[in-house]
């Protein structure tokens, strides 16, 4: 495919992604490029994102090497979805209830494919939905999937830790029952236009209260009775008495008639989001290209070093709520663990 590349709207230390033109069609795609020898990263969220094919996911285009200014270039090819995250659309306006409802659904809907096909996102939270003109809300950025039960693949913990489920930030297991508590998550974020939880001190402290507290996130007392029951089936601190996609789709909360459905969607095309802005595609900035900190430390049965050793690194982190969280990814190696800390 030939085509054009446009201005960059969104950037990491290494990575960019830019709007792009088709020199044939003129149709407008996303491409997220990174230097060749850097792309381990993209190149496999590459392959799993070419695997994929549902409305309720960003979608697939293509992939090329490219030389730029010397350098050879890897490119992954993207659809492009013009009206910005789920987290600026509720931060730029609190939406309404039937708002949430009918994006909860898509986001679900999405997650049921997803999981369906044996592939856990391990990165929901408002940043990673990302909406269209007429398709509203999309799935994005895959760097941080896997595909479970998945022979030789290494089995590591990635994502965002104030959307961490209880057993994720105790360093066990990360699955699709941690998608569904990233997703209660995600719903007080957008009702709220703010964080799951708040009065957060440090990356310790948020992860110790998420792990070992028994607390989950406090449900906005504004939602209705539908709206606090299904956050309820999302958030239980027990990863197997949580709803499955499948369950949660037939909730009453994600009925199917949806009169604002329409009007929904228009406003999102009418914000002022709705255009090649810088912030929009931030959240699909390649994670290997971040500047972060890779820490070693000796393994350890014990959940409290290990939620250490995921919070620990060199400078103090901010933690702020402003939309860029640290991204952490921690896997088992060998006899040790390494753990690295991506600062957004």
């Amino acid at each position: 495919m030939e085509w054009t590349r446009g201005r960059t709207v969104g950037r990491g230390s290494s990575a960019t992604v830019s709007a792009a033109t088709s020199r044939h069609s003129g149709d407008t795609f996303a491409v997220k490029s990174v230097e060749l020898s850097l792309s381990g990263i993209l190149q496999r969220e590459q392959r799993i994102l070419s695997s994929l094919s549902s409305p309720h996911v960003v979608g697939y285009i293509g992939c090329e090497i490219t030389n730029e200014s010397n350098k050879l270039v890897y490119n992954l090819l993207m659809e492009y979805l013009p009206c910005g995250t789920i987290a600026n659309i509720s931060r730029d306006r609190r939406l309404k209830e039937p708002a949430i409802g009918f994006y909860t659904r898509q986001i679900v809907q999405g997650l049921e494919y997803l999981h369906s096909s044996g592939l856990a996102h391990c990165d929901i939270k408002g940043q990673n939905i990302i909406v269209g003109e007429k398709s509203g809300a999309k799935i994005a950025d895959f760097g941080c999937a896997r595909w479970l039960n998945a022979a030789g693949e290494e089995a590591a913990i990635g994502g965002t830790p104030m959307y961490f489920a209880p057993e994720v930030a105790r360093g066990e297991e990360q699955g699709c029952p941690a998608d569904i508590w990233a997703l209660g998550c995600t719903v007080i974020e957008m009702a709220t236009g703010g964080p799951p939880w708040t009065r957060v001190e440090n990356p310790v402290s948020v992860l110790y209260r998420i792990g070992f507290s028994g607390e989950i996130p406090e449900v906005p007392g504004f939602l209705s009775d539908e709206g606090k029951d299904f956050l309820s089936k999302c958030l239980r601190t027990d990863p197997r008495e949580r709803w499955t996609a499948r369950q949660l789709l037939r909730h009453p909360f994600l009925r199917e008639s949806n009169s604002e459905g329409k009007q929904i969607l228009e406003f999102v095309s009418d914000s002022p989001t709705c255009v090649l802005d810088q912030g929009v595609w931030n959240s699909m900035e390649e994670r290997e290209s971040l500047g972060g900190v890779t820490c070693e430390g000796i393994r350890s049965d014990s959940p409290a070093e290990r939620i250490g050793r995921l919070s620990s690194g060199s400078g103090v982190p901010d933690w702020r709520w402003d939309g860029d969280w640290i991204r952490i990814r921690s896997s088992n190696k060998g006899a040790g663990i390494s753990n690295e800390l991506e600062v957004r």
